[in-house]
């Protein structure tokens, strides 16, 4: 699903440069160690799927820590090694053979994989946040390396393995002013003066964008003291009221964040964003300058390699409130939630608005087979669930790669990571048992 078009061909330069004749059969796939991040947010390893993927995939021992991401790809803060040389990480394998990437792939990215794939297990709230643009990314990235790592933009997708409820996307001006004229402790915080410019904007029927900013950027700019106050008589009055009517969804997310962290502006901002509740299978799509966090669950997600984050709330790190009111877009309305695309009877495609990525999930029953058609750039492919056989064939002018020692082909199991060249068709067949479950990212097919 990966595929547009025919397979993309390495470049000549890349053939001539390649160390190994090699023969036409037994082609392999590279197995590859990921690491995780123990950060606060993260889900208890007893009860987290990263820590359990994590142990299965390392065979390393599982601390009584929380487990919040696995990573699987190149960027420099969690890179990806090979099983036979954890001392090689996958970008140096790249770079090694950059025929690996498809023509299309490297003459637009170099020799890098312009993705980032991770699982994440959310106890806790993330951030309220927003990713850069890329033009933005550089700048940042040039005013404090230190704070963000590198010059890349970062949209990105999750895909629920679990109930998944996240805040995305800022809600309509409609319910913002709902919002306004009942939440009476969120009109304190956002000021009657910005208040009342919204509203008159919303009845003379304008552009709501500079109006709905300015509410926001009042809201998260809002004295500390008065924040806690708003907050404090917020909570007071939701769990009064809880006792003599059901809250809303939103109205039960503000007692759960301030459980988490209390009395933060990012409660307050609850008000201005989206609150969706994915259900396993279901995904959401994050553009650049798009605010977002995710609340609770675990999911698939997938972004182009950059781990640069503008944080505004819910966070003990540090805030950069004026950069993220100042970058967002200010779009309204509720985010659009992809259900995945039937491409056969195994796969679910997921195919965003972005060239650096696209996820599938393929389901392979018990005893049985699928192939996976090759593709014209490099696909990253977890095994998330049951065992079975992976059988991958490269075409003749990749050779150099099958015949790296590095290389494997044969049994799987949950917790294994692939990375599977351009080119590269691979048969899968069932085990025994539950059915075979590989979720598998890609370049986007339309970059093809």
């Amino acid at each position: 699903a990966f595929a547009s078009c025919g397979r993309s061909k390495p470049s000549s330069e890349a053939l001539t440069s390649s160390p190994f004749p090699g023969s036409t059969v037994g082609a392999k796939m590279l197995r590859l160690h990921c690491p995780a991040q123990n950060y606060d947010w993260g889900k208890p390893a007893s009860e987290s799927e990263v820590a359990k993927l994590y142990g299965l995939n390392s065979k390393a021992k599982v601390d009584d820590l929380p487990y919040a991401e696995l990573w699987m790809g190149t960027h420099p803060s969690g890179p990806s090694t090979l099983a036979a040389t954890p001392s090689q990480t996958l970008k140096a394998f790249i770079e090694k053979y950059p025929e690996s990437l498809g023509s299309i792939v490297h003459g637009r990215w170099g020799a890098e994989l312009p993705y980032l794939f991770k699982v994440l297990s959310v106890a806790t709230a993330l951030s309220i946040q927003a990713h850069p643009n890329k033009k933005l990314a550089e700048a940042l990235n040039a005013q404090r390396p230190n704070v963000y790592k590198d010059a890349n933009h970062k949209p990105e997708m999750a895909v629920a393995l679990s109930r998944f409820e996240a805040l995305s996307g800022f809600v309509t001006s409609l319910e913002l002013k709902a919002a306004l004229e009942t939440v009476p402790e969120l009109r304190d915080a956002v000021g009657e003066e910005a208040v009342v410019a919204f509203v008159e904007a919303m009845e003379a029927g304008g552009d709501m964008t500079p109006t709905f900013k300015a509410a926001f950027t009042k809201l998260m700019t809002c004295d500390a003291a008065l924040v806690a106050e708003s907050v404090g008589c917020l909570v007071k009055r939701l769990k009064a009221e809880q006792v003599v009517r059901e809250l809303t969804l939103k109205e039960r997310l503000v007692l759960r964040l301030d459980t988490q962290y209390p009395k933060d502006i990012g409660i307050l901002s609850t008000y201005f964003l989206n609150h969706i509740v994915l259900e396993p299978g279901e995904a959401v799509y994050m553009a650049a300058d798009e605010p977002h966090a995710y609340l609770d669950g675990e999911c698939a997600e997938v972004m182009a390699t950059s781990d640069n984050v503008v944080r505004a709330g819910l966070t003990p790190k540090l805030r950069d409130t004026e950069i993220l009111c100042e970058m967002l877009t200010y779009n309204q309305g509720p985010p659009e939630v992809l259900r995945g695309e039937e491409t056969d009877n195994c796969t679910k495609h997921y195919r965003p608005p972005f060239d650096e990525f696209a996820m599938d999930i393929v389901t392979v029953p018990a005893a049985g087979s699928h192939t996976m058609p090759a593709a014209p750039g490099p696909v990253l492919m977890l095994v998330y669930q049951g065992s079975g056989d992976a059988q991958p064939t490269l075409p003749s002018d990749l050779n150099s790669i099958k015949d790296d020692p590095s290389m494997h082909g044969g049994m799987v199991s949950r917790g294994d990571v692939f990375f599977v060249p351009a080119g590269a068709a691979v048969k899968l067949a069932g085990g025994s048992g539950e059915d075979l479950k590989l979720i598998c990212c890609g370049c986007s097919p339309r970059i093809f």
